[in-house]
């Protein structure tokens, strides 16, 4: 038997809560909080199934492949283990787990072979998460999680990275704003979506600027 939707919401975020207890910041429940709200906002607007958008929110990085050895199913298989408990129709874990499957950016670099407003809205909210301020400080989060240095003038971006060489790159974080987080407005799908990643890209452009005057000591 279904549970109604409040006692599902609370079940889903103590499960993401618990889950998640300490992990690296920029992956962590304050992250899922933030693109729960902002996808929450975006629906509003857009008209996806709630449901689906609340779960697919609150359950996308439960288990990020990149923590995980690279495992791109732990994710989905995890989520829909967790939705079967609480008695979600098989149609509902599924759409759920396709959303997760193909929301990480990774995954646009690949063969996309499902679509649906639900991972339009949802998609938007975790890459809004990615770029602006918020954005700046998860780049160097991971970057120093994973003690990458800070910006190299001799390594160039790789802008033609195949999904594979994106999953195993090692470049400097400044780098990774040329490879994904200053491309992010351009892929928003939703109408939503784009208007609120024009303001965060344009930051980014500011803090870049600022970063490499200060790199050359003008600043």
């Amino acid at each position: 038997m279904q549970m109604d939707f409040d006692t599902i919401k609370e079940k889903t975020i103590s499960f993401v809560k618990d889950t998640l207890q300490g992990a690296e910041a920029g992956h962590d429940w304050f992250h899922i909080e933030r693109v729960y709200k902002t996808a929450l906002s975006i629906n509003t607007k857009e008209g996806g199934d709630l449901l689906l958008v609340t779960l697919a929110a609150l359950l996308h990085d439960i288990a990020d492949s990149k923590f995980n050895n690279g495992d791109e199913e732990i994710g989905p298989q995890l989520a829909g283990n967790f939705l079967r408990t609480l008695g979600l129709t098989a149609g509902v874990i599924l759409e759920v787990q396709q959303i997760i499957r193909n929301l990480s950016y990774k995954a646009s670099l690949g063969k996309i072979e499902f679509s649906s407003k639900e991972l339009d809205i949802v998609q938007d909210a975790d890459r809004l998460d990615a770029i602006g301020a918020i954005g700046i400080a998860r780049a160097f989060t991971y970057g120093g999680y994973k003690n990458r240095v800070l910006y190299d003038p001799e390594i160039k971006p790789d802008l033609n990275m195949s999904k594979e060489a994106y999953k195993n790159s090692e470049a400097p974080t400044i780098n990774h704003f040329y490879e994904k987080l200053l491309r992010l407005k351009d892929l928003m799908k939703t109408r939503t979506g784009k208007e609120l990643a024009e303001q965060r890209h344009q930051f980014m452009l500011l803090y870049l600027n600022q970063f490499y005057s200060e790199w050359e000591g003008k600043s």
